[in-house]
């Protein structure tokens, strides 16, 4: 018979379907055999991957959707369905399959129970006897071990080849142990066996697991929400002006879609007609609509408002915000930190102190009552007792809930271990411009050398910097927009990094920009123009210069409002303990002046972008941990340098390689809740790993039976609760997370904090 029949009638035209009835019962047969099959080959894959933790991301994810490919054609799902579930559809397979096995090896274990004469000895209760029920107890005990616990056995084999002991081979050895006593009791009658204590122990760690499974999923569901954030079709505009609707994947960049009130925007773009607020709350935390008029830029993802807009696609796929976003927040739940790698180590010795604890009992009991059952079953109590199941919880269950509830409030993680450095920073570097303060210049005053009119030299300026983005640029052209200047064209512009700019204006060399600039071309500064620049640097405004063939013509004071939650966040970090350091290229007299304003305690002032890691490294060799905060583009060689690099105000460009961690929004209020967060969670994982094994210290030594000697005895089942236990507290305690306060102290004026996000 065709292997392959089942398929059949899912190729185009049906060439090999049967019409008789005998083989449309053996094509039956055929499809319930090769869906077990598939059932079957997705459940060891999945015991594979619980096994291999560590796997390659991408390996991870290719078998995840290859997985999905066998469902659907086993149940007849749609490919889009299976497709792309990411690590929530990894977990999710594995809580129905513990799930299912839990239900099935409980099920299996009341006739076991029921026919256990200790229990019916405790309890006070007795079940007919009938012939052959002496082997209920046996049979139904293998058939649980063979179902219920043959997927530790499997999970512990990979542990054993890599010589790396863990949890699953310290659960292997108790219910083996457990198992081959009870058999051997079966044919050289002893005192007790252990059937009922097996199947309890199978099945309250098939619970544990499957306790750890949902609570993983639940937690790492934030890619899956993220997913669901983007429309499967979306309403492109045609060359003639009409509509039609196509999947969202046959986007292409530069074509015109339509966004109507309510509806998700499909891809990044550019809004070239209409106006409304965007709902971005998804992907930048901001919880106020964003208003939105052409020429504004959307993400793929979020939510328009009552307006209707036309907008230009600018990038769609892998390219997209929200791609970006997706790809961080996996690396940061795949990746491991300081504390997850002692919680690893710490199952391993775990192992062997549960194994010489167990010899120890062996040798102790042995001595005191001879060799018995009572031997194995204090072996087997003190190896159920030690199982490091909460371990494996303890710290990925906080990593996720952490991820999760960082992306709701903007901040991406990168790297683990930076965020978990964070809550030990002892200073923070802020730059200057577009950080603490707006970012937006604008000409406040001006002076000039003898014999130069001020309007000229505005014009002169503003020609010069017609071709620059910068913002002072912008601020020139603007005053001299207001003053319905006419400017000279200008030709040969160049850009100075980090000084200025220049260009040949009516056939003079003209240069605009700061300090630096006069430095570079050797220029002295007229008494007046100093003086001018004196008293701009005492109100904190920056001066731009212009210089005209060698010769300084005229300053310009330029006005940079401080953000106000700038002085929120310089007291929130001095109330962490935490040095608040300013960064700019601005003169010593504006740095200062800003400085003194928001309560700065360390500034650096006329810096060079290439100089700014040189000041990361003295705040470093004072022996200080030292974070960045930059905008990830002129500031990546000290993000780089610094311990923990944050990229500021990146938007939609999430790809920041220098940041460790990535604020969607440009809010410095972000990385005091970057700091507090990662305190919280370093708490959580430290309170977890107290409970994964800490009561070791106390749970070791009554399973080994030091209290024996007053009647107090642990049975392995006992032992096994209490395992059990401790995983369920380990969850909770890592869902409390989801409470740590991140809103910043209002201003003394009573403005109001921005709220945080909780997480998923």
């Amino acid at each position: 018979m065709d292997d392959h029949k089942d398929t059949n009638e899912n190729l185009p035209g049906g060439e090999h379907q049967q019409d008789d009835s005998s083989h449309q019962h053996e094509h039956g047969e055929q499809d319930e055999s090769d869906a077990e099959s598939d059932e079957q080959r997705v459940e060891q894959d999945l015991l594979e991957e619980e096994a291999h933790p560590a796997a390659e991301s991408e390996t991870v994810l290719d078998e995840q959707h290859e997985h999905a490919g066998h469902e659907g054609e086993g149940h007849d799902h749609g490919s889009h369905e299976g497709h792309g579930e990411g690590h929530g559809g990894m977990h999710k397979g594995h809580e129905q399959m513990f799930r299912r096995r839990f239900f099935v090896s409980t099920l299996l274990s009341i006739p076991v129970l029921l026919y256990s004469e200790m229990l019916q000895e405790w309890l006070g209760f007795s079940v007919p006897a009938f012939p052959g029920s002496e082997w209920i107890n046996p049979v139904f005990a293998v058939i649980v071990f063979a179902y219920g616990g043959m997927p530790f056995l499997q999970m512990a084999v990979p542990e054993l080849k890599d010589r790396s002991p863990g949890m699953m081979t310290l659960i292997s050895m108790a219910i083996t142990v457990a198992f081959v006593y009870s058999l051997a009791s079966v044919v050289f009658p002893t005192q007790s066996a252990f059937f009922w204590e097996l199947v309890t122990l199978i099945d309250i760690m098939l619970l544990g697991h499957w306790i750890e499974m949902r609570s993983v999923r639940r937690a790492s569901s934030a890619l899956d929400e993220l997913a669901k954030l983007m429309p499967d079709t979306a309403e492109r505009i045609t060359d003639d002006g009409e509509t039609e609707e196509v999947p969202v994947s046959e986007l292409s960049e530069g074509d015109l879609v339509l966004v109507r009130p309510g509806a998700s925007v499909p891809a990044d773009g550019t809004v070239e007609e209409g106006d409304s607020d965007v709902n971005e709350s998804m992907i930048t935390g901001e919880s106020k609509p964003v208003s939105k008029e052409p020429g504004d830029e959307v993400i793929g993802g979020t939510i328009n408002g009552d307006g209707s807009l036309r907008v230009r696609v600018g990038a769609t796929g892998e390219e997209t915000t929200l791609a970006g976003i997706m790809r961080l927040v996996e690396e940061a739940q795949q990746s491991k930190s300081k504390t997850q790698v002692l919680a690893d180590r710490a199952a391993g010795w775990l192992f062997y102190v549960a194994l010489g604890a167990a010899v120890v009992t062996a040798i102790a009991w042995t001595v005191a009552v001879s060799f018995d059952a009572t031997v194995i079953e204090r072996v087997v109590t003190v190896l159920v007792i030690a199982c490091p199941h909460a371990l494996g919880l303890a710290i990925p269950l906080v990593v996720a809930i952490n991820t999760s509830l960082a992306a709701r409030n903007g901040m991406l993680v990168r790297d683990r271990i930076a965020m978990e450095d964070a809550r030990n920073l002892d200073a923070i570097i802020f730059d200057k411009t577009g950080t603490l303060t707006e970012g937006e210049h604008g000409v406040v005053d001006m002076a000039t050398v003898d014999g130069v009119d001020e309007d000229d030299a505005l014009g002169l300026a503003a020609a010069v910097e017609s071709d620059s983005e910068h913002m002072i640029a912008r601020a020139i052209r603007e005053a001299a927009d207001e003053r319905d200047l006419t400017t000279p064209d200008a030709t040969a512009f160049e850009a100075i990094k980090g000084r200025g700019v220049r260009a040949n204006v009516d056939g003079n060399e003209v240069y605009v920009g700061g300090p630096n600039l006069l430095t570079q071309l050797d220029s002295e500064i007229p008494d007046h123009l100093q003086r001018f620049a004196d008293e701009a640097g005492q109100n904190a405004q920056t001066v731009v210069y212009l210089v005209r063939d060698g010769e300084l013509i005229a300053a310009f004071a330029m006005a940079d409002v401080i953000r106000e939650e700038s002085f929120r966040v310089v007291d929130a970090l001095h109330d962490l303990g935490i040095e608040v350091v300013m960064l700019t290229g601005d003169s010593q007299d504006v740095a200062n002046a800003v400085a003194d304003e928001l309560g700065i305690d360390t500034v650096f002032a006329e810096v060079l972008p290439e100089d700014k890691d040189e000041k990361v490294q003295e705040l470093q060799d004072q022996g200080k941990l030292v974070g960045m905060v930059g905008d990830g583009v002129n500031d990546a060689p000290a993000l780089t340098r610094a311990d923990v690099g944050i990229a500021i105000g990146s938007g939609t460009d999430v790809a920041v390689q220098s940041a460790d961690v990535i604020l969607v929004q440009n809010n410095p209020m972000d990385v005091v809740r970057l700091v507090k967060l990662s305190k919280a969670s370093y708490r959580k994982m430290q309170e977890n790993i107290v409970w994964a094994a800490g009561y070791n210290v106390f749970a070791i030594p009554l399973a080994a039976g030091v209290l024996a000697p007053i009647g107090i005895l642990l049975s392995p089942a006992v032992g096994a609760l209490l395992m059990s236990l401790s995983t369920v507290i380990v969850a909770i305690n890592a869902k409390l997370l989801r409470r740590v306060d991140l809103s910043i102290p209002e201003l003394p004026s009573g403005t109001p904090a921005t709220d945080a996000q909780p997480a998923d």
